[in-house]
């Protein structure tokens, strides 16, 4: 097992990195031909949840549960109808869209498919170009200075800096995902969101993906939210475990203990989906 490693914090004692506080959101619902309103969907139902820096948090949880929800919260790309959201002390939800603005370098994604998420007209260069240019503008007119920023982020995701000029058909699966990582750190942000970051990855794949986010975690002291289905992979990155069920937080604790003696009836119900093998006669 991996050893847990604990990040110092500038935040005053007792003070969350990220804190959500009875955080809700709802959606209209319409049904049948002539759309007719009918009652609206509670996707997230009063969430509060603390996470810690440097901390890795699983996010977990069946289909429809809320977890997607949760995460366009988080990254204010849904405002909440109730609740609050801070980030280092500040509320993230009382801010302007102007203000909003400024702080969106501090929290980035990576998403579930990297092909998808990566503009296929775009090199690596461009696409990581554009990416340091939001927090770094100033380098715009320092054509080496930016190059070798490149170049260290590439390093940093492991792969050549030989592949920079290069478009998404020409890498494989993995090695797209490893830009889009690159991609979400090239603002230096101070939190990250993982949505189902490996599900489209080979098995074998997989490890290699996880490995480079812990490892990033501990080099960059960074913050991580990591969203999954699958409590085995959670389990292995995460710190601690969040199980969401109809859009709440049903059991909040430990992943390993979590794993091992899970209590609430979801997350039972996905440590019971997670395959064995068995040896045969």
């Amino acid at each position: 097992m991996h050893e847990k490693k604990k990040l110092s914090s500038k935040l005053p004692p007792g003070m969350a990195y990220l804190s959500l506080s009875n955080v809700s959101k709802s959606f209209s619902g319409n049904s049948g031909f002539l759309r007719r309103k009918s009652d609206p969907v509670h996707a997230v139902r009063n969430v509060s949840l603390d996470v810690e820096s440097g901390e890795i948090l699983g996010l977990v949880g069946e289909s429809g549960c809320g977890k997607s929800t949760l995460s366009k919260l988080i990254l204010q790309l849904l405002r909440p109808d109730t609740g609050e959201i801070t980030l280092e002390g500040e509320n993230l939800t009382s801010l302007s869209a102007s203000e909003l603005r400024k702080r969106r370098c501090d929290f980035q994604m990576i998403f579930q498919d990297p092909y998808a998420s990566l503009n296929p007209r775009m090199t690596v260069f461009s696409t990581l170009k554009e990416a340091i240019l939001v927090r770094h503008p100033q380098l715009a007119t320092d054509r080496p200075a930016l190059e070798q920023s490149i170049r260290d982020l590439m390093a940093k995701v492991g792969l050549d800096a030989r592949f920079l000029r290069k478009y998404p058909h020409e890498f494989s699966g993995g090695q797209r995902q490893r830009i889009a990582i690159a991609r979400a750190l090239a603002p230096e942000p101070k939190l990250i969101l993982a949505d189902e970051p490996v599900s489209a990855l080979d098995v074998s794949i997989q490890s290699q993906i996880l490995n480079l986010l812990r490892h990033l975690r501990d080099e960059m002291s960074l913050t991580m939210i990591f969203v999954s289905h699958d409590l085995s992979v959670v389990k292995y990155i995460s710190d601690r475990v969040a199980v969401m069920d109809a859009g709440e937080i049903v059991e909040l604790g430990d992943a390993t203990e979590i794993f091992t003696h899970p209590r609430s009836e979801m997350a039972q119900k996905l440590v019971a989906s997670i395959p064995t093998i068995t040896a045969s006669s």
